[in-house]
């Protein structure tokens, strides 16, 4: 329990608990959209299941670090390029982030009208199809934040104790999140639009060619700015209209 005492342990514990929280944002949207299909009453378990199965991915995937690590290794070539079973694993996830991604904007923009006491294609997929679903994406978005993880810290407690910490802060926000994006259909399309670039730097880091997340949550942070001022803006003019017209006092000679 010497670790305990030790400043750069916690530092590099603190370090990787905010990285981690960082890189589960688009888990955290992937699973508020999937999960807003389902019927209310299922949306708070499937949330939970869907993040405790975030959680054990990435814990299982720590306790087999030297198979994760082995990953990076080059199964075979193609076109003079290198390929590992890390990248097969980000080109597939990638193609299934942009397809499910381009498939719920069709359904909000596009699909059919949803019948009262249903949420449309939630019916078809059951909650079963949205936890198989989010296990699916859960391996993709776990490795990168293994592999992140790993690079850190070489403490395999400290990596559990703060994917725990993480997990349990994301599994406190994911129902306000799921809440605010169910609310705000501009905000839908844009966290999916997010989701769909995500989706493409997936399938582009597959083939080599790294683009840190880092220009992409920026750009994803400054379009939730702009969208947060033109809903205060609505808001406003709502309670404009709703005001009541006050008749001047003073009348006409």
């Amino acid at each position: 329990m010497e670790w305990l005492s030790s400043p750069e342990i916690w530092v590099a514990f603190l370090t990787l608990t905010a990285l981690e929280i960082v890189l589960g944002i688009d888990n955290i949207i992937f699973i508020s959209i999937l999960v807003g299909r389902l019927p209310k009453e299922q949306q708070p378990k499937a949330r939970f299941f869907g993040l405790a199965l975030a959680m054990g991915t990435r814990i299982l995937l720590l306790l087999s670090i030297a198979w994760v690590m082995r990953l990076t290794n080059d199964l075979f070539t193609v076109f003079e390029h290198g390929v590992s079973g890390r990248d097969l694993i980000l080109f597939f996830g990638g193609l299934f982030l942009l397809f499910k991604s381009t498939m719920e904007i069709w359904h909000s923009v596009e699909g059919e009208e949803e019948s009262e006491g249903t949420t449309g294609g939630a019916v078809k997929a059951g909650f079963v199809g949205i936890i198989l679903q989010i296990a699916v994406i859960d391996i993709v978005f776990s490795l990168d934040s293994v592999i992140t993880a790993v690079g850190l810290v070489d403490n395999v407690q400290v990596m559990v104790a703060a994917i725990v910490i993480a997990v349990g802060v994301m599994m406190l926000a994911a129902g306000t999140i799921s809440d605010f994006i169910e609310k705000h259909p501009t905000l839908k399309i844009l966290a999916l639009s997010f989701l769909i670039v995500v989706g493409t730097l997936l399938v582009a880091e597959a083939f080599g060619a790294h683009v840190p997340k880092g220009y992409v949550y920026f750009a994803m942070a400054f379009s939730l700015g702009v969208e947060a001022l033109n809903i205060r803006m609505r808001k406003a003019m709502k309670r404009k209209l709703k005001e009541p017209v006050k008749l001047g006092k003073d009348m006409p000679d």
